[in-house]
C-alpha cells in the first residue's frame, strides 16, 4: 500500500525535556527504539485505520517517538503526539460541518466525540504537538527555515529531508515575517505567507530552545522522480524571493516565487489524477 502523501514539519526536543508520566513513556519509547522516519505516515495510517474498524473516533497505542542525531550527542526525540493531532483534526471537522453531517460520520455522540477530542489535546498539557503535516505540498512558507544546500537525500527508501536548530529556524521564520509584512503587507484572507510564519513562529516557540526542526517530504519524496527531485530548488527560490523583497526587487521576488509556486502547485495536481 503506497505511503501517505504527507510533508511534515516535525520538532526534536531533548530527553531532559519530558518529565512526569508522559515524560516516562517517551523515554520508554526512545529505548525500546525509534520509528523510522519513512515507516511513520503509514505507522500513523495503520492505528488511524485500526480505531475505524473498532468504530473509534480516536487511535490509542503506545507512544512512539522518531529520534535525530545532532553534532553535540544529546539525544532528541519527537513524539508522534497521534491522539493529540487526531483530537485537533477532529474538532476542526466538528466545528466545520452541520450538526446532522457531523452525527451521521460519527460512531458515538457528537458530544461524546468532542469532549474525547478536548481530553485526547490535554494529553500534551501546556505544550504542542511536535508534528504539523499538510497533503500532498508542502507549505511555501516552511522553506525559509532551511538553506538549499543542507537538503538531504536518501534513495531506498526514498526520503528527502531538512534538519536546523531552533535558534536558526525561530530566526529565519521572524525575519522572513518581518520582511513580507513590511514589503508586502497584510493578506486580504489572512491565511498568506506572512500569516503562516507567524503561525509557524508561535508553535516554534512552545518548545525547548535546544530543540531541532525537520522539514520532512514525507510521502510526497515518493511521487517525486529522480529528475524532479534534481531540479527542485525550493528552498533557494524562498531564499531568493525574500532576498529580492529586502533588496526592493518586486520583479525578480515575484519571479522567484512563481518558480516555487509553480513547482508545487504541479506536484499537489496529482493528488486529482491519482
Amino acid at each position: 500500500m503506497p505511503v501517505p502523501i504527507l510533508s511534515y514539519l516535525r520538532v526534536y526536543e531533548p530527553l531532559r525535556v519530558f518529565q512526569g508520566a508522559a515524560g516516562d513513556a517517551v523515554r520508554e519509547a526512545y529505548e525500546r527504539g525509534p520509528v523510522d522516519a519513512t515507516a511513520a505516515g503509514a505507522l500513523e495510517r495503520e492505528l488511524a485505520l485500526r480505531a475505524v474498524l473498532r468504530e473509534r473516533v480516536l487511535p490509542e497505542g503506545r507512544v512512539e517517538v522518531l529520534a535525530t542525531t545532532w553534532p553535540d550527542g544529546v539525544a532528541r526525540v519527537c513524539p508522534l503526539d497521534l491522539r493529540p493531532r487526531a483530537g485537533a483534526a477532529l474538532i476542526a471537522f466538528l466545528d466545520s460541518v452541520t450538526p446532522l453531517l457531523a452525527a451521521s460520520a460519527l460512531p458515538i455522540p457528537v458530544r461524546t466525540a468532542r469532549r474525547l477530542a478536548e481530553a485526547a489535546i490535554a494529553e500534551i498539557g501546556d505544550g504542542a504537538a511536535h508534528v504539523v503535516s499538510a497533503g500532498w505540498t508542502v507549505p511555501l512558507p516552511w522553506f525559509v527555515l532551511v538553506e538549499q544546500d543542507q537538503r538531504q537525500v536518501q534513495r531506498e527508501p526514498r526520503r528527502v529531508w531538512w534538519t536546523v536548530s531552533m535558534t536558526d529556524a525561530r530566526e529565519r521564520v521572524d525575519l522572513a515575517e518581518t520582511v513580507i509584512r513590511e514589503t508586502l503587507g497584510e493578506s486580504p484572507t489572512g491565511d498568506g505567507p506572512a500569516e503562516v510564519l507567524a503561525e509557524t513562529g508561535n508553535w516554534l516557540d512552545r518548545f525547548a530552545d535546544d530543540a531541532v526542526v525537520e522539514l520532512d517530504y514525507g510521502g510526497i519524496a515518493t511521487v517525486l522522480t529522480d529528475e524532479e527531485l534534481a531540479a527542485d530548488r525550493s528552498a533557494e527560490h524562498a531564499a531568493a524571493a525574500l532576498e529580492a523583497l529586502v533588496d526592493g526587487e518586486a520583479e525578480a521576488a515575484a519571479e522567484a516565487y512563481a518558480a516555487l509556486q509553480d513547482f508545487w502547485t504541479e506536484v499537489a495536481a496529482r493528488e486529482r489524477a491519482s
